[in-house]
């Protein structure tokens, strides 16, 4: 099994002493999005867990404690964009805070383990194609030796960062834009020594180096475990995402970055509303169980493969 922390919402940054307990204790409940009174109990044992997935724009508040992970087999997600507060409102300075805990986490991890999001990509009168490749350079310059892939993905306009976005009068991005911003980023990637895929994007740029890529990756996972996993893509992803299966533990309406292109947070209202009930000792990220709520055990078992092969000798 294989645990995402987070789609839904930053974990890492605002919710890191749950994350904690949960590990402590090796469980967690988790509402079932589509139904909030079907509660899941999910085994958090590492003997279960064959790796996490952090999702994250500030893992700061994980970096001392780290040491309480080194049980699992893990990596990061690590999103580090060029927008300003208009768009990012609650995101510390990129070149004072985010750009040197990119680069401790890194040292402290290895770079194998951290994995740089430059996403989404739009266009606007002040966010042009020459911003974007003016500062995917001055990062790929400061996070080259840090990381060895950037997924870049363009965005994706749900109703919710449709309304969101209105201010910021986007541009829908034409076909040849898209290509030309890939080819001068790959160009920018292999200068600095990582290279690049693009998350849940029909678009083919194979001929620019660039791949689709598979954000929680089995190879990865593998890597990282020193061990075979026998896990199949998610079916419950888009048809161009690439992941194999996971558990989230995240919820939507929690997250408190305010990013204005977020899909997982519907309504800044119930955020708050949500994030006041949180509870970092709670089995929940927020709220407590009531009457009307069915607690069920996910069967959750490990996907690890043991019978070595001759290319295993």
């Amino acid at each position: 099994m294989i645990i995402s922390a987070s789609r839904r919402t930053d974990i890492p940054s605002y919710y890191s002493e749950w994350l904690f307990h949960r590990l402590k204790e090796e469980y967690v409940l988790v509402r079932n999005p589509m139904n909030i009174h079907q509660i899941a109990r999910i085994n958090l044992s590492p003997s279960v867990v064959d790796g996490i997935v952090f999702w994250t724009k500030n893992p700061i508040p994980m970096l001392n404690r780290l040491s309480e992970v080194d049980r699992y087999h893990y990596y990061f997600q690590f999103t580090l964009n060029a927008y300003d507060k208009d768009v990012e409102p609650n995101i510390p300075s990129k070149t004072h805070i985010m750009i040197p805990a990119f680069q401790k986490l890194s040292q402290v991890i290895g770079r194998e383990k951290v994995i740089w999001r430059y996403d989404p990509i739009f266009f606007n009168d002040r966010y042009t194609m020459e911003y974007h490749c003016k500062y995917f350079k001055v990062l790929a310059e400061k996070l080259g030796d840090y990381t060895e892939k950037c997924t870049i993905s363009f965005l994706d306009l749900y109703r919710n960062t449709a309304r969101n976005m209105l201010p910021l009068k986007i541009q829908q991005e034409k076909r040849e834009q898209q290509f030309e911003i890939m080819q001068r980023f790959s160009e920018i990637a292999k200068a600095y020594g990582f290279y690049i895929d693009t998350c849940a994007e029909a678009i083919e740029l194979e001929k620019f180096g660039i791949s689709h890529a598979h954000c929680i990756d089995r190879e990865r996972l593998e890597r990282i475990g020193k061990c075979k996993l026998t896990i199949e893509k998610d079916p419950n992803q888009r048809t161009e995402c690439g992941c194999i299966a996971s558990i989230d533990i995240g919820t939507y309406n929690t997250c408190r970055n305010g990013c204005l292109y977020c899909y997982a947070n519907y309504s800044h209202k119930a955020v708050m509303k949500n994030t006041q009930i949180h509870n970092p000792a709670s089995p929940l990220l927020f709220g407590e169980i009531g009457a009307d709520d069915v607690i069920k055990e996910r069967n959750v078992f490990s996907c690890k493969e043991y019978q070595m092969t001759l290319f295993d000798l």
